[in-house]
């Protein structure tokens, strides 16, 4: 059964697009969520990151793999609704989990989210993947910013560390410079949007966010997932989550003791 919030046009726009806004997918989710977060950033998981020392305004927390010790996620993630969704979205019989993100942006923070593709950054490709990106607070401004068909570009952005600006990966030479998409004048997707909605988004889109520069808080849970063609793929260096001692090679599905299938 189709998910009841997702049309054929949602479908097409993401084929299409590879952007597409669904309101009120994680609405009954959103308390538990908050919780989630909350109990995130009180104790921090092994990869967590903020800009407190760094010359930048305002705290920019973020951190990822913690849905198997911070038990609000895992329960959202495992609603199979969720993947019901994705499933419709990505066209894919099957939906596996990759991670999970939060990302806060407290009130006066100038960092910008760079523009970046997600795909470079990770071990796994395919045309079949899709992030949920869900603010738990209201946001207009600080709203998810994507650049409409930019998963079918022929190369990928080169992927970059967010505070040293410097290449991910020796290849530089395999990836296309990080453009600025409002001086090109790129078709930017962004919504307003109230707790609950989702923008799902390709891993391969480019994307961005601006700095919070409101008097409110933008909580954001990011949900990562993949479908029947994502394959575990050989990157020349470490990876970002890096999940280390995977004992995966090229080609493989990623191991579902670690990526669970959640349909």
């Amino acid at each position: 059964m189709p998910h009841p919030l997702i049309s054929q046009d949602d479908i097409a726009t993401y084929a299409r697009d590879g952007v597409a806004v669904i309101r009120g997918l994680f609405a009954p989710h959103i308390e538990r969520l908050k919780a989630g977060v909350a109990r995130n950033m009180t104790e921090p998981g092994p990869y967590a990151a903020e800009n407190l020392h760094t010359h930048e305004a305002g705290r920019f927390f973020d951190d990822y793999c913690n849905w198997q010790r911070i038990s609000e996620f895992e329960s959202v993630i495992r609603d199979g609704t969720i993947a019901e969704a994705a499933a419709d979205l990505m066209q894919s019989k099957t939906v596996q989990l990759f991670h999970d993100h939060v990302l806060v942006k407290e009130p006066g923070t100038s960092k910008p989210t760079p523009w970046h593709q997600d795909s470079p950054y990770y071990f796994v490709d395919g045309h079949q993947m899709i992030s949920f990106w869900v603010p738990l607070d209201a946001v207009s401004e600080a709203t998810l910013r994507c650049v409409a068909g930019s998963h079918l570009w022929p190369k990928p952005v080169l992927p970059t560390r967010w505070l040293a600006e410097t290449s991910f990966y020796p290849n530089s030479d395999d990836y296309i410079p990080v453009p600025d998409p409002d001086a090109e004048r790129m078709d930017i997707r962004e919504f307003p949007m109230e707790p609950g909605d989702a923008v799902a988004f390709h891993y391969r889109v480019l994307h961005g966010a601006r700095g919070n520069t409101s008097d409110a808080r933008r909580r954001a849970f990011s949900l990562r997932l993949l479908g029947d063609d994502a394959r575990y793929v050989q990157r020349p260096g470490p990876t970002s989550p890096p999940f280390p001692g995977h004992g995966m090679t090229p080609g493989d599905r990623l191991r579902t003791d670690w990526f669970p299938i959640l349909r």
